[in-house]
């Protein structure tokens, strides 16, 4: 760096020597002596070392997303205290499977079963469960998961599903059959079902 600042500081004396108009000896004036500076700095001071950054961690590769394959299919059973969820899926390992149970929701995951992973995801339940007491039973071609019910009971289904209001949400024609329905109903003119089968 100091043999660049001597080369610009002997340009600069020699332009300032040739110069004749006062503003542009002003100039070169001034950036002679700052690069005069520069270079009594350069010289007089110890070459700087810049310190190379210690690793104090390796360097961790970023982990790539995992592509799951979505169990859609699959039974399910229940008695008053649990539902048992069936899978069948063959080679899945107990080291290899994550699960995530919450109060309303399931998220059971199984890595490199045959080279896939699969993934048996419920956002939620159709009414809450025991997270602390859930359980996955792995078995040679079937995997059951296992919910223990916060509330003895049985579900109608295993997801949450809201409620549809028919009346609200139904075009004018649907409203008309409900209102006949209803109007039919309280007054006792009930239709026979089974009218034009006799």
């Amino acid at each position: 760096m100091a043999d660049e600042v001597a080369l610009d500081l002997e340009e600069l004396r020699h332009l300032q020597s040739i110069a004749k108009r006062p503003r542009v000896l002003s100039l070169i004036s001034s950036q002679i002596s700052d690069l005069d500076k520069i270079l009594k700095e350069a010289t007089s001071a110890p070459p700087l070392q810049i310190p190379t950054p210690i690793s104090t961690a390796p360097k961790a590769s970023p982990i790539p997303a995992l592509n799951y394959v979505t169990l859609g299919s699959f039974s399910w059973d229940q008695d008053d205290d649990k539902v048992k969820i069936y899978i069948f899926l063959e080679g899945v390992e107990q080291e290899k499977m994550e699960t995530e149970f919450k109060p309303i929701s399931l998220d059971v995951k199984f890595h490199d079963v045959q080279g896939k992973n699969y993934r048996c995801a419920i956002p939620k339940l159709n009414k809450e469960i025991v997270p602390e007491k859930c359980k996955v039973i792995i078995k040679p071609t079937r995997v059951t998961i296992i919910l223990f019910k916060a509330s003895k009971g049985n579900w109608l289904d295993l997801q949450f599903k809201e409620d549809k209001n028919m009346y609200d949400e139904g075009d004018e024609e649907m409203k008309r059959t409900i209102a006949k329905a209803w109007t039919d109903a309280r007054s006792g003119k009930t239709a026979d079902p089974l009218k034009g089968y006799r």
